[in-house]
């Protein structure tokens, strides 16, 4: 039992470290575009980098997890993803970014991928809910790294040394917890796969590429909420770069609130239900938000979206993690490799929309992607065989 609670608590710390890169990440995207003088058109091509590698990677995630295991490729994945990281500003070009930013997203996805699988064995092993709190501990994270690196820009810290003081601190921390994600290596097949099935990665199709592209719908909206919320608030509407970062850090405390109670709120309501409730709810808030133009109005309207689709990765990814015939691992990679390009391919549509026409319109992606889940998420829960926590729930 010390074992299983340590690997849950290095997984929460895991998913924490995550969501706290991808924070400053998304409160930092106006310095990026300033630092290398990009319009709308060429931040959307540093962006199209960063998913273009991601969902490379994902290719190779499954068979990384298995052969690995997710203590070392989370490890691994951080060493690269934080080093990186901490040099977006120091380069001498834009043009020198492009093949870093494709290694960026690629150790994204891995350490991804990782700590889901181990998240998905955890809830099998412990009978207990916790992918909800899980990615909690991501829009923790994030909420946190959008409000320190507010903090910062408030007291005129240069862009360039936050990025390294944070990749840092996660490096510091990352190898401290890593280690203990020890229980998906031993759980790399689920009850109703055959003998001789391996985790590579296959190609979603069936249940599992419904869930893919469920995933990409949902992912995509937030991905997009990610890198242009904070962008859309000093631009269009007016606000400092310290107040529209904290306008990102509000969505993701929604959004981790949502999460963690998220747990609660699957061990007694549909999935599909709530996955359809919480759709609806984003694509309204996202509407009101861009159509009424008022920054208190944003501010809730962000909060209102984190809320919306707070249960869409944690019940997507749980539930191909159960889907007959692939091992947890290989669902996850595979689903991810479609579902996760929502999240990084997303926002460089949203950049060349906003180039042609508006970033307002281009970001009405949003409420279509919320919608697309709505109307998609019967397909999630009743078709899926039930974990040994859910049936004795039931």
């Amino acid at each position: 039992m010390t074992a299983l609670n340590s690997a849950i608590r290095a997984t929460r710390i895991q998913f924490f470290l995550l969501g706290l890169l991808s924070g400053v990440w998304g409160a930092h995207i106006p310095s990026v575009k300033q630092h290398y003088g990009l319009n709308e058109g060429w931040l959307s091509l540093v962006l199209l980098s960063v998913a273009s590698g991601a969902v490379l990677s994902l290719m190779f995630a499954g068979r990384a997890v298995r052969q690995v295991g997710p203590a070392r490729l989370a490890w691994y994945s951080t060493v690269l993803f934080a080093t990186l990281f901490s040099l977006l500003l120091w380069w001498p070009t834009i043009h020198a970014l492009w093949i870093p930013a494709m290694f960026i997203g690629a150790s994204m996805s891995m350490l991804d991928v990782a700590i889901n699988t181990e998240g998905s064995a955890l809830e099998h092993v412990s009978r207990r809910k916790l992918m909800s709190g899980l990615h909690g501990f991501f829009s923790l994270g994030a909420m946190a790294g959008a409000a320190m690196a507010a903090a910062l820009i408030l007291i005129d810290v240069s862009a360039r040394w936050q990025l390294v003081g944070f990749a840092a601190a996660v490096l510091v921390v990352s190898k401290w917890s890593a280690p203990y994600l020890t229980v998906a290596q031993g759980h790399q097949s689920d009850p109703h796969s055959t003998p001789d099935e391996t985790p590579h990665f296959v190609w979603p199709h069936g249940l599992l590429l419904v869930l893919a592209l469920l995933l990409f719908a949902g992912m995509g909206a937030e991905g997009v909420m990610y890198d242009w919320s904070v962008l859309y608030l000093k631009q269009e509407l007016g606000l400092p770069q310290d107040v529209a970062a904290l306008g990102y850090a509000v969505f993701a405390a929604a959004m981790a609130a949502a999460r963690f109670g998220g747990d609660w709120v699957r061990a007694r309501y549909n999935e599909a239900l709530i996955l359809q409730v919480g759709a609806v709810l984003t694509a309204v808030s996202m509407a009101l938000v861009l159509w009424l133009a008022i920054p208190w109005v944003a501010f809730i309207g962000f909060a209102l979206v984190g809320v919306g689709i707070a249960q869409v990765a944690p019940i997507l990814y749980n539930a191909a993690s159960r889907v007959p015939g692939q091992s947890p691992a290989a669902a996850i990679a595979a689903v991810t490799s479609i579902g996760y390009g929502g999240f990084l391919f997303w926002p460089p549509v949203v950049g060349s929309l906003a180039q042609h026409f508006s970033l307002v319109a281009a970001l009405m992606v949003v409420s279509a992607s919320a919608t697309v889940l709505a109307l998609g998420a019967q397909w999630v829960g009743p078709r899926l065989p039930q974990t040994s926590n859910q049936a004795s729930e039931a």
